[in-house]
């Protein structure tokens, strides 16, 4: 149920949809994995397969470790966002939004970057974390998320397969954009007003150039 809560939660906020449900992509089972998947240990994993050649059909599955969705079932996020289970969290949030931003760029015959795909990912843990917390807390400012997610967070090498440069550049953008939006948010103190909805939902919809511009230009 969670991570339909978590699809919801996000296509609220860019005013996307879908027409699929993340759980008919769910995989919890890594021996069903395609065997170069396999090789990474991770939580978490968007498995994309290209389909018969001279076809545009793709293969879409999303992987999240079994243990992981049922300490998340123990300690819901979306009733209580806590120190204890905000690991767990971003690390099924993040595979929702690989997924979601996947099949709407795929809807509209969009082609995505791996570091378009980090760099929302980043940006969707602040964005729906800060929601989140301000549905929880309403009358508290998360100042600590900023310092959590970018300051405290590290890439494992052994999991990035090669491509911590790429992983290190979605974060150093993302934190700018949050950043900028953090202080526009202490601002007003509360949900997100018109101007940001508009301002996060005509990024949602960049591509990786365009978005990596915008966060030059403004931040």
């Amino acid at each position: 149920m969670i991570l339909r809560q978590l699809q919801q939660l996000i296509a609220g906020i860019y005013d996307v949809n879908v027409a699929h449900d993340v759980y008919d992509f769910l995989v919890t089972d890594r021996q069903a994995l395609p065997p170069a998947a396999r090789a990474h240990d991770t939580d978490e994993q968007l498995i994309i397969a290209s389909g018969e050649s001279g076809t545009s059909e793709v293969g879409v599955s999303l992987y999240l470790d079994p243990a992981l969705l049922e300490r998340l079932r123990q300690s819901d996020p979306m009733v209580r966002l806590t120190d204890a289970n905000v690991a767990d969290y971003w690390t099924a949030l993040e595979g929702v939004s690989h997924f979601l931003y996947f099949a709407w760029n795929a809807e509209h015959d969009k082609t995505v970057s791996l570091l378009e795909l980090e760099l929302q990912a980043e940006i969707d843990k602040y964005v729906a974390s800060y929601l989140l917390l301000k549905r929880q807390f309403p009358e508290r400012f998360p100042s600590e998320l900023l310092r959590v997610l970018f300051e405290r967070t590290r890439i494992d090498p052994r999991l990035a397969g090669g491509r911590e440069h790429l992983y290190r550049a979605a974060s150093r953008h993302a934190e700018k954009f949050c950043r900028r939006l953090d202080r526009s948010l202490r601002a007003s103190r509360r949900e997100f007003g018109h101007a940001v909805l508009a301002e996060l939902r005509r990024f949602y919809r960049l591509t990786d150039e365009r978005k990596v511009a915008h966060i030059e230009r403004v931040s």
